[in-house]
């Protein structure tokens, strides 16, 4: 069974940062395509950032790139995203996930294991 863990939420203010991890337990980490999203009440969860196994690839949408960071740590099981100069639009509650399939990296429906979410409240 595959198990995933956020951490690093939090409250900071606009232009501060933030780390989030997510520490995935169970089956081989290294082959999993691993996703950021976040979710606002009454909004669809979107994606944010994600990485893949092998080369490193990373992608982000475009609410955030150039701020956030995604990374992968196999040796550790842990995937990170680095988040810089956040605004009060980024305040959401953030869900790292696992995918094994090969394909659109930014679709949720690819992702078949979740983490339970973590809390980032960005104040003005």
């Amino acid at each position: 069974q595959v198990q995933l863990v956020e951490s690093g939420g939090g409250l900071v203010q606009a232009g501060g940062s933030l780390r989030l991890s997510c520490e995935v337990s169970g089956r081989t980490f290294s082959y999993y395509r691993m996703g950021w999203f976040r979710q606002v009440p009454g909004k669809e969860r979107e994606f944010t950032a994600g990485i893949t196994w092998g080369d490193h690839r990373t992608l982000y949408a475009d609410s955030v790139k150039g701020r956030f960071t995604i990374s992968r740590d196999n040796a550790n099981n842990t995937v990170y995203l680095q988040m810089n100069s956040l605004k009060p639009e980024d305040t959401a509650v953030y869900y790292c996930a696992a995918s094994t399939v090969v394909g659109d990296i930014k679709n949720r429906s690819n992702y078949r294991y979740w983490g339970q979410g973590t809390q980032v409240t960005v104040s003005s």
